[in-house]
């Protein structure tokens, strides 16, 4: 029997029974924003409110309205965080608290709560908000945030593409703007802190995800990947080929990786074969960055050496226990954020998503990504 398939304009009518929801529209191109949970992109359609519905969204923790330990795993497929997650600079655990699940706690600004909305059109909304943190080592942050999604237009263009015949597309961005709005300035010695922006998508077991990186020797350039957050990932979930790596979206199997600075590429992106929906993500990568939070669950030798892109796949934390979604997660970080009072950070991560003949998605994925369908699809189903 065969899941009915949730459209966009369900997913935004289940928001506004439960919270609020903006829509941006251009043509068929649809994205959903909420006000009630931080001004995330909550989902998205190429197709118009008849069209799959790309995000994935917590319908279950939504309507209880009941907030949980930990995290409140609403969903979305553009969330705002900040890092470091682990370590001794950390904002998601307290000072002296072992690095395990039971003390792991989300920051409740970024977690819990509705930002206000600044600026509204039928293309953008500007959300802001003004929150204080404390890390791991007792430093104290005050700082705001703005952010502004964006629906994007143009996308053969922006990302140098033969004009799409048959693909239907939706684009957006989000701009991410943090201040220090302290008296004192964020020093490396007392701990940094970093935009950290994660996209939630629906898993399957014909979805793959893939990064590309930067070759090189580990010598030179260190290791291609990290797999070390929750345990090692096993060889049939990741796989690593001359320039870029592959790893499995399929929700059954807690896992995380990361790519360094030295590795990383301003692309990463997933392809889901039964869907025939390829999904890009492009975002800020600065020349001449080096320093990045480092969110391993340890107290660090190296809390600057942190991964600039990162990917999860969801599952149970424990035979018998239930996952978080499931789903699995696209995620981007900007540089190590040391601002003076008064001084201000930008990342911008964009979100593309093609849905179409295997045909044009092949011609797309070779442009952007460097492989071919074939290549993606096979990577874990030879």
């Amino acid at each position: 029997m065969s899941v009915p398939t949730i459209t966009f304009g369900d997913d935004v009518s289940f928001l506004r029974e439960h919270a609020d929801a903006i829509v941006l529209s251009a043509g068929d191109a649809r994205v959903a924003l909420s006000a009630s949970f931080q001004g995330r992109v909550m989902t998205s359609s190429s197709q118009g409110p008849d069209g799959t519905s790309y995000g994935w969204i917590h319908r279950d923790a939504i309507a209880s309205g009941e907030r949980q330990e930990h995290i409140n795993a609403f969903g979305g497929e553009d969330r705002f965080w900040l890092g470091p997650e682990g370590g001794q600079f950390s904002i998601f655990f307290k000072g002296g608290d072992p690095f395990d699940l039971e003390h792991w706690q989300t920051p409740a600004p970024i977690d819990w709560g509705g930002w206000s909305v600044d600026e509204q059109s039928d293309r953008h909304a500007r959300f802001t908000t003004d929150m204080e943190l404390v890390n791991y080592s007792g430093t104290r942050f005050e700082l705001s945030v703005a952010r502004t999604i964006r629906l994007l237009g143009d996308v053969d263009q922006r990302l140098d593409l033969t004009p799409l015949q048959s693909t239907s597309v939706v684009a957006f961005e989000s701009e991410n703007v943090i201040t220090n709005g302290g008296a004192a300035a964020w020093e490396k010695d007392t701990g940094l802190l970093s935009v950290w922006i994660l996209g939630m998508f629906k898993p399957s077991a014909q979805t793959t995800i893939v990064i590309p990186f930067v070759e090189g020797t580990v010598e030179d350039l260190g290791p291609v990947v990290n797999d070390a957050y929750f345990g090692k990932v096993p060889s049939d979930r990741l796989a690593v080929e001359d320039d870029v790596l592959f790893f499995s979206g399929d929700g059954e199997y807690r896992s995380k990786i990361g790519v360094s600075r030295a590795r990383a590429r301003p692309i990463v992106g997933s392809y889901d074969a039964d869907g025939q929906v390829l999904t890009l993500v492009h975002y800020t990568l600065l020349d001449g960055t080096t320093d990045y939070v480092n969110s391993m669950w340890e107290i660090q030798d190296a809390p600057y050496a942190g991964d600039v892109v990162n990917s999860y796949n969801d599952g149970p934390p424990e035979p018998g226990a239930s996952p978080l979604g499931p789903f699995y997660e696209l995620e981007t970080s900007s540089a190590a954020a040391a601002l003076q009072p008064g001084e201000s950070l930008t990342h911008v991560h964009q979100t593309f998503h093609f849905q179409g003949p295997e045909a044009e998605l092949d011609a797309i994925a070779r442009k952007t990504l460097g492989v071919s369908l074939e290549r993606i699809a096979s990577a874990f189903n030879p």
